[in-house]
C-alpha cells in the first residue's frame, strides 16, 4: 500500500494520469491503486484483457503480431501500455501479460511474466520469471509492477538518481 501512496502522490504533484492493461492479473493492480484515498485525480481506468482478442480489440495490439507470438511476448506487453494510455487518454500506461500458471501456455513456461511501462508513445518493458503457485504469480506481478512505477515515475519527479540500483522489479528491454 505503501508504494502505491507514493506513486498517486507522486503523479498527483506531476500533474500526470495512468490507465492499467492486465491479463493475469484481472484488475488487481488498478485495485491497488484505487485504494488510495485522492487516487481519482490520476488513475483514469483499466482494461482486464484476459482474452487474447482483447488484447487486440480494447489494447490496441497487433492482430497479426498476437497470432503470430500469442499473447506472452514482450511486444505484446509493450503495446498493451501504449494502446491503454491512447484508449484511456492517460499520460501513462502499464501492463502485464504471463502465465499465472498451473499449466504452462503456448510453449511458456509458468511464472513468465512480460510488464511494459509506456509514455509519450514509448514503452519499457521488464521481464520477470516469478515462481510459486497461480496466486503468488500474480501477487508478484502486481507488486513487481508497482515497484517499477513507482521508479519509473521518481526519475520523472526528481532524475535518474531517484530510481533505486537493485533493479527489483525485473530486467528491462526496450
Amino acid at each position: 500500500m505503501e508504494t502505491a501512496r507514493r506513486i498517486i502522490s507522486t503523479c498527483t504533484r506531476l500533474g500526470i494520469s495512468l490507465a492499467s492493461a492486465e491479463s493475469l492479473t484481472g484488475g488487481r493492480f488498478v485495485a491497488s491503486l484505487v485504494d488510495v484515498p485522492g487516487a481519482s485525480a490520476v488513475v483514469r481506468g483499466g482494461l482486464v484483457t484476459y482474452a487474447t482478442d482483447l488484447k487486440a480489440s480494447l489494447a490496441g495490439v497487433d492482430a497479426d503480431h498476437l497470432e503470430e507470438t500469442g499473447p506472452i511476448d514482450p511486444v505484446v506487453a509493450a503495446q498493451m501500455a501504449v494502446g491503454t494510455a491512447v484508449q484511456c487518454v492517460a499520460d501513462i500506461g502499464i501492463s502485464c501479460t504471463g502465465v499465472a500458471g498451473p499449466d504452462p501456455q503456448d510453449d511458456k513456461p509458468v511464472g513468465l511474466v512480460y510488464t511494459a511501462i509506456a509514455f509519450g508513445g514509448k514503452a519499457k518493458v521488464f521481464e520477470h520469471d516469478f515462481t510459486g503457485d497461480r496466486d503468488s504469480i500474480r501477487r508478484q506481478t502486481v507488486q513487481a509492477m508497482a515497484v517499477n512505477l513507482d521508479e519509473f515515475v521518481g526519475e520523472l519527479a526528481f532524475g535518474p538518481e531517484a530510481g533505486q540500483a537493485s533493479n527489483a522489479g525485473g530486467d528491462a528491454t526496450e
